[in-house]
């Protein structure tokens, strides 16, 4: 009689601390045993060759999502989960994007209406906070957290959604009492706004513009204050897409001084660059994101900031409008100025194999960072650790079997996402993902679908440690308690 459901032999398993040779016994959708020559399972998989990696987790996704210009995402959260699925990737976490004057419960409430008959990977939601009233920052912010949504973002720039830094300091308190994680997009709106305005009254408003008016110093000024209002809070918080060496320093600096700032950065800053802005007519168009990629030398900047643990987290940022559709990039028409473009690329299919084959496969990243980087780490960050982001016993049994020697040239006929391009077309690379279990169950296979929608279950994340101040000020008052004496202690004993 089997012992197990699922027996996933002779693999190389791949973890954030080890590598080793063992099987995998799983039991009602979680991992039963790690160890060698486990006894027989109704199901097997021979992983001989291969490397098996936790599935990944891609904790920065825009899915099913109007943008603050007011176009929606191509992917909905059926397409944009098979995507993932095929990519190795088994848990996303996307936004509950609330505008002004929008409830923030009824924005939960109207995402999961979207998710829950389509998703077909697991999946838990960041809140997005553009009005920060009374009500939200009072009652509806601290409930949703006690209720699993444990982290949000908040904006530094774009008309609809920035705060301003008072109102970020009071978010910020929120999640200081609350122990919720802040993720930061961080570039200065009115550089952006100023520039953009100089430019277009210029005549100059192609696509490769875009890149100019979101100039390095705007996300260098914006991740430098951040860092600094969180600071006098004392509440950690995560940069996300960062995409300067001028931005990274900040953060590299900032844990230098003992801060617990966390960054995250992502493909388009690794693979693109300022010189794809600038293709022929409105190709352009197709890499448009904020901040936007930077120049050649940049990449390896980036690079090192990965190598270095300056980045903690490798996540898509995937937010897709297709090209040739009046509904994405040309909604205003097409040669509409680039202040008019939907801003974002695509990318959460090929996200983790992107750094396999660069990172691991050349040698940049050992394979225990390259595991920390797709899924651990935001695992931890998020809340979802050990259930999530891990092989260990008691685990999900989420796993991605690589296959590192196949060849995959990227084309977006292969891909599964709903998109009408990829940046990364034409791109060949070495390793891929050729098997993606989810709780011990095959969702992608050989480069095909076979989960179906529904499947994903959502996920209520848990306060993380990550988010545990430090206990200093850097002034002796305590906002929280209005105490002197209390806050003036903390400093001296640092």
């Amino acid at each position: 009689m089997a012992q197990y459901d699922l027996v996933v032999r002779n693999g190389t398993l791949a973890t954030a601390s080890d590598v080793f040779r063992a099987d995998i016994g799983v039991l009602a959708g979680r991992i039963a045993t790690i160890g060698a020559k486990l006894s027989a399972g109704r199901r097997e998989i021979n992983a001989e060759g291969h490397i098996v990696t936790p599935g990944g987790v891609d904790s920065h996704c825009h899915i099913e999502q109007r943008s603050s210009m007011g176009v929606m995402t191509a992917d909905d959260f059926f397409t944009a989960t098979r995507s993932a699925a095929c990519g190795g990737t088994t848990t996303v976490i996307p936004f509950a994007a609330q505008y002004r004057g929008m409830s923030l419960r009824q924005v939960v409430k109207d995402y999961h209406a979207c998710a829950g008959a389509k998703a077909s990977v697991d999946y838990a939601f960041h809140l997005i906070i553009s009005d920060p009233t009374d009500q939200v920052t009072g009652q509806e912010l601290p409930a949703l957290i006690k209720d699993g949504y444990t982290s949000f973002k908040i904006y530094m720039t774009y008309d609809a959604l920035k705060l301003d830094d008072r109102q970020i300091l009071e978010v910020l308190s929120v999640a200081r009492r609350e122990r919720a994680l802040v993720m930061v997009h961080a570039e200065n709106h009115d550089v952006i706004a100023w520039l953009s305005e100089g430019l277009l009254a210029a005549g100059h408003t192609a696509p490769r513009f875009h890149g100019m008016a979101h100039a390095p110093i705007a996300e260098r000024e914006a991740t430098s204050r951040a860092i600094s209002l969180a600071e006098l809070v004392d509440v950690p918080i995560l940069i996300v897409h960062v995409s300067a060496r001028e931005a990274m320093e900040q953060i590299r600096l900032a844990k230098a001084g003992g801060l617990k700032v966390y960054g995250e950065t992502c493909p388009q800053y690794l693979f693109l660059t300022a010189d794809d802005l600038d293709r022929p007519g409105f190709e352009g168009a197709k890499y448009m994101c904020s901040p936007p990629p930077r120049d050649k030398a940049n990449q390896e900047v980036i690079w090192q900031g990965l190598v270095s643990g300056v980045f903690d987290v490798f996540s898509s940022d995937h937010a897709g409008y297709r090209y040739n559709d009046p509904e994405g990039k040309m909604k205003h028409g097409r040669n509409a100025p680039f202040k008019k473009v939907a801003n974002g690329v695509p990318g959460l299919e090929v996200r983790t194999a992107l750094l396999f084959a660069e990172g691991v496969g050349k040698g940049r990243i050992e394979l225990p960072q390259f595991v920390a980087l797709t899924a651990t780490n935001a695992a931890k960050l998020y809340g979802l650790y050990p259930r999530k982001g891990t092989l260990a016993v008691g685990s999900d049994a989420d796993l991605a079997i690589w296959d590192p020697d196949k060849e995959i040239t990227i084309t977006q006929s292969t891909l599964h996402d709903a998109m009408d391009y990829t940046p990364y077309e034409g791109k060949t690379i070495k390793g891929w993902p050729v098997t993606t279990l989810m709780r011990g169950e095959t969702v992608a296979e050989g480069g095909e679908f076979i989960g179906a929608p529904g499947k994903g279950r959502f996920l209520k994340c848990d306060i993380s440690p990550a988010t545990v101040p430090l206990g200093r000020r850097t002034i002796a008052f305590d906002p929280e308690t209005g105490s002197i004496e209390a806050a003036k202690q903390a400093e001296d004993s640092h």
